[in-house]
């Protein structure tokens, strides 16, 4: 019961967490390995679980969406598609034992991404043009690898890459960000699916959870105090990556 009440809090706060910046995996991941799932199985159910949160915080950030500058919503999530697919792919070729080896590095950089994203965000938002392109579709193309091999930090990194896209409108980037997550998320899952590593008697409750805390991400994301949401995420992954370290 105790094992069941954590995941489904893991969700749900994971759900809130990606709706309003990101960082939701450093709550499911770490429950789901603590209730005694392998790695790379915990990671690809984590994910699933989530999956419905970005799609119900997309659907609450529906008026706030836009494609970057330049381009299209097809070509955004082709290449969301594209390297969610091959992230998953790598994702389910990993051997647990390898996998729990590089846990730790990929919490680091995902914790140290969000801690830095106001000074990254500030300076790309600020720049007075994009990247050339070849280059923002190369950064978006690999922000999106990794989100479908590990999700833990791909908001903040999909936002600096849409900002890299050309976007400059902060809160269009947060709809779009919601969207490909989205889109990446699932191509992931279906990869997963057909792998075989998805622990779906643990998912499904995972997932209700998951679009509960999407939508209230949505509707308290202009409302919650930042600062403390950002702390909340920053002292939880940074808790989790000295805790996986130790596990190493």
């Amino acid at each position: 019961m105790m094992d069941s009440v954590l995941l489904l809090v893991a969700a749900l706060a994971g759900g809130l967490l990606n709706a309003i910046a990101g960082g939701g995996s450093f709550l499911t991941f770490p429950a789901l390995v603590y209730v005694g799932v392998p790695p790379v199985a915990a990671n690809a159910t984590g994910t699933l679980a989530l999956l419905p949160g970005y799609l119900s915080a997309t659907y609450a950030f529906r008026n706030h969406m836009a494609p970057p500058p330049g381009m299209s919503w097809l070509g955004v999530l082709g290449i969301s598609a594209l390297g969610g697919g091959l992230g998953a792919a790598l994702l389910v070729i990993t051997p647990d034992a390898g996998f729990q080896r590089i846990v730790p590095w990929l919490l680091l950089v995902a914790t140290v991404a969000f801690a830095a994203s106001d000074w990254l965000l500030g300076r790309i938002y600020r720049a007075g043009r994009a990247v050339p392109a070849v280059v923002a579709r190369a950064v978006l193309f690999g922000v999106t690898l990794y989100g479908g091999y590990f999700n833990g930090g791909v908001g903040i990194l999909l936002l600096a890459a849409l900002g890299l896209v050309g976007m400059r409108d902060m809160g269009m980037a947060n709809g779009a960000k919601n969207l490909v997550s989205f889109v990446l998320t699932l191509i992931a899952v279906i990869l997963y699916a057909r792998a075989d590593v998805l622990v779906w008697p643990l998912a499904l409750p995972m997932m209700l959870a998951g679009i509960v805390g999407g939508l209230l991400g949505g509707i308290l994301g202009r409302r919650l105090p930042r600062r403390l949401v950002r702390a909340v995420v920053i002292l939880t992954g940074a808790i989790m990556t000295v805790v996986f370290f130790l596990k190493a």
